[in-house]
């Protein structure tokens, strides 16, 4: 059989089934999610922004290692160029995110596509892409999952920036800021399919580690997702009869 010829899994649906099982999917994430959503609320507090801001930029980046590296450059005046270079970096993720649900969006009109990547994150990601292979077609398992970890990443940030009284060295100092990343990492070894990920995830990690001596800081994010996305297609097309 020609590739052309080849068949094409069906196309993607958004229902609002897909959104429950999506919510119900995330549940167990949340109390991580909400841990971080206050340490980023206590920390923008600490380096004097205003508690609405904080709010403000929760609601509209809803993308937590983006808004700590924010921070960590927030002086006055503000660095625009490498704030904006440095969440560039750290955010281009999602382009590889979006790039690998792109058989699964489909046939979908582009305003539901859209809509549902601005609520994109790695752990309704990786909680769809564990769907996915279990048969789930719903593009609503990530709109669900996304809803229900926005608003608690709102709400976290509020409790936080309400509660104040820590500066961004002490949510260091109590590794508040890597209770979301560990909890990914963990997620991640669930994904793992067997020998067909190690290469690609091997080739990722060491190009993110060499990105993190020799790059700037926050390019590892992206270099290391370019270099395993890579190494896997290399790998399969040498596989490919």
């Amino acid at each position: 059989m020609s590739p052309a010829s080849e068949p094409h899994p069906p196309g993607a649906t958004l229902t609002w089934a897909g959104c429950w099982r999506g919510a119900r999917a995330i549940l167990p994430v949340l109390p991580p999610v909400f841990m971080f959503g206050i340490a980023f609320g206590i920390a923008a507090r600490g380096v004097g922004l205003e508690g609405w801001i904080a709010v403000l930029m929760s609601m509209a980046v809803f993308a937590g290692a983006a808004q700590f590296a924010v921070l960590d450059l927030w002086t006055s005046p503000v660095p625009w160029l490498p704030l904006l270079v440095a969440t560039f970096a750290i955010n281009a993720r999602h382009i590889l995110l979006g790039a690998s649900l792109r058989a699964l969006c489909r046939g979908l009109a582009p305003w539901k596509v859209y809509g549902a990547m601005a609520l994109l994150s790695d752990l309704n990601w990786a909680a769809l892409i564990a769907a996915e292979r279990k048969g789930e077609r719903d593009l609503g398992y990530l709109v669900g999952g996304g809803a229900l970890m926005w608003t608690t990443w709102v709400s976290a940030t509020i409790i936080g920036a309400v509660a104040g009284g820590l500066t961004l060295d002490d949510v260091k100092t109590y590794a508040l800021d890597l209770v979301l990343v560990t909890f990914f990492a963990v997620t991640l070894v669930g994904l793992r399919r067997g020998r067909v990920d190690d290469l690609p995830w091997l080739v990722a990690g060491a190009a993110a580690m060499g990105a993190v001596w020799f790059l700037p800081p926050n390019w590892h994010v992206m270099v290391g997702g370019l270099a395993g996305g890579l190494a896997g297609l290399i790998r399969d097309e040498l596989k490919r009869p």
